[in-house]
């Protein structure tokens, strides 16, 4: 099974166009980060040594900032790329007999981003998402791992993010909240009843404001 996998997600790989960001229907771009290929080489180089292979075609090839990817397998904890939070274009694959290993692999794991879940049984489905809901920021059922829309929110648990990055949440950790009080008492409600109603201010109001 493994094999057929592998076969079958280098074939897909090798359909990705590279090229530079503003051309048209291209996949694979050159890295943004200075150092990054050195430190990409490193991870392959580390697990080549300790028993994977490097098993598509071209995988690791590095020309200036551009990286292609390396798909590396049979991928062990041993491995650097196992453990660490890479961010590059090296896929490491890592068998399993077992749920369980890759429920305790999300639950040891230091960071929590984003995972998938690829299945249609609603019940081992609905398991896992109350099993990882508290490990990572984000979910993906039957989706690849990826950059969401911005109206999504951008989160991370662990040692991937702290808190939560958003336009929706960037305005509330950024305002400062002013409260207008008054005693209960008829008089005062008449007062704030005839600010709203003819509008006299702005700031009190009952209109909802982007």
């Amino acid at each position: 099974m493994v094999d057929t996998f592998i076969e079958k997600f280098n074939a897909k790989l090798a359909t990705l166009k590279p090229g530079m960001p503003w051309d048209s229907g291209v996949a694979l771009t050159p890295l943004p980060e200075s150092g990054k290929v050195d430190y990409l080489h490193a991870l392959v180089a580390d697990a080549v040594g300790k028993g994977a292979k490097v098993v598509n075609p071209n995988g690791g090839e590095a020309r200036a900032s551009f990286f292609y990817p390396a798909v590396l397998y049979p991928v062990t904890p041993q491995m650097r790329v196992y453990q660490e939070e890479q961010f590059g274009p090296v896929v490491p694959i890592v068998p399993y007999r077992h749920l369980d290993t890759v429920i305790d692999y999300v639950l040891e794991s230091d960071f929590g981003q984003q995972l998938s879940i690829f299945g249609t049984n609603p019940v081992a489905v609905g398991r896992l998402v109350d099993t990882f809901a508290n490990q990572v920021g984000r979910i993906n059922l039957n989706a690849q791992c990826q950059r969401g829309p911005d109206t999504y929110p951008f989160n991370g648990r662990k040692n991937s993010a702290e808190g939560t990055l958003s336009v929706h949440d960037a305005l509330r950790v950024f305002s400062i909240r002013t409260l207008v009080a008054t005693k209960f008492q008829e008089t005062n409600k008449e007062l704030i009843s005839e600010i709203i109603s003819g509008r006299s201010s702005s700031f009190l109001t009952t209109d909802y404001i982007f």
